[in-house]
């Protein structure tokens, strides 16, 4: 009997299911190993089916998306009790992402934003409701939530493999180790590693020679011109996220002319992601006094979304004031 497989999406944009078919025939394998039982994205599946199966039967399953209804809770759960073996898979599961950005906000502010602005043409300001009555019985939407979790937040987690998505080629290696894990011929890592990642930062993966230039402001890319493609892209102004952001992208961005934004996560022994990244910025500004230094870092474009924008949710930040307020009752 083959072990079992299982995939959930919870709170993100999908694009980690697509990393997966992006493996192309590698997906065969997983085919060919495991009895794959819950991936709603691709299969029939039934919430009650799980709950049907044993505590612990599901050998692997790979979680993506940050929890933000009471549904994705449930399911995370759910999911952690079936499994021995869960994986916060994606930037979403392992750190909150862009779907995080939203904790700035509170929850009424999201959804009228999302139904009674000028993009939404809804005269009768009709919101959505978790239950209602229709003539073939009650129908139920998920709650959502205050603010949205990471998923160690909710439930303890084995592995994190992070990524927005994660590589391909990253995806193929994990398949392989478990399979091999499987027929006895590898063992797993310990319990909380980050695996399908590098354990350095993308600066020491990233080609671009350091000069040690110092700056007078930081501009966004499309303002720079013309920008030397040979010479690291934080010496010329540029936010670039490298310094703070794990390994295991192959420097992708900065190699394509394009400043890292982070989204492998915190790099090895990184606290908090914001700190370190501001950390790293200040030190390549051209000033002494605390004042100019102080002018220069609030020039940062949309510095929230440059340093916080794939792990707002598992910083040590988490949210802005008043979702906190209402989640502590504080």
């Amino acid at each position: 009997m083959k072990p079992k497989f299982a995939m959930y999406w919870a709170a993100s944009c999908g694009g980690c299911e697509i990393a997966v078919l992006n493996t192309h025939e590698k997906i065969l394998d997983v085919d060919a190993n495991f009895d794959v039982v819950f991936w709603p994205v691709a299969m029939d599946a039934k919430y009650k089916d799980v709950e049907a199966m044993e505590d612990g039967s599901i050998l692997l399953t790979l979680f993506n998306g940050g929890i933000r209804t009471d549904e994705n809770e449930h399911l995370a759960r759910l999911l952690r009790q079936k499994s021995k073996i869960l994986v916060a898979f994606g930037s979403c599961a392992s750190e909150g992402c862009v779907p995080g950005l939203a904790n700035l906000s509170p929850v009424g502010e999201i959804v009228h934003t999302a139904f009674n602005t000028i993009t939404t043409d809804n005269p009768h300001e009709l919101y959505p409701r978790t239950s209602f009555d229709v003539p073939e019985g009650e129908l139920h939407i998920p709650k959502l939530e205050k603010v949205l979790r990471p998923l160690d937040h909710v439930v303890d987690v084995d592995y994190y493999m992070p990524g927005c998505p994660p590589e391909s080629n990253q995806i193929t290696a994990v398949i392989d180790l478990v399979i091999k894990v499987v027929k006895g011929e590898a063992e797993l890592p310990p319990k909380g590693s980050v695996i399908g990642a590098g354990d350095s930062t993308v600066c020491d993966e990233c080609p671009r020679a350091r000069n040690v230039k110092f700056i007078k402001q930081f501009n966004r890319i499309q303002d720079v011109a013309p920008v030397d493609p040979t010479l690291c892209l934080l010496e010329q102004g540029i936010p670039c996220n490298g310094p703070a952001t794990r390994s295991g992208c192959n420097s992708r961005c900065p190699n394509a002319g394009a400043q890292c934004i982070g989204c492998y996560g915190p790099a090895e022994g990184v606290l908090d992601y914001g700190a370190r990244l501001i950390t790293a910025f200040a030190s390549v500004i051209d000033a002494t006094e605390p004042d100019e230094i102080e002018k220069i870092l609030d020039g940062i474009p949309d510095p929230v979304g440059q340093i916080y924008r794939f792990n707002l949710a598992g910083s040590l930040l988490k949210a802005n004031r008043e979702s906190l307020k209402v989640v502590n009752g504080k």
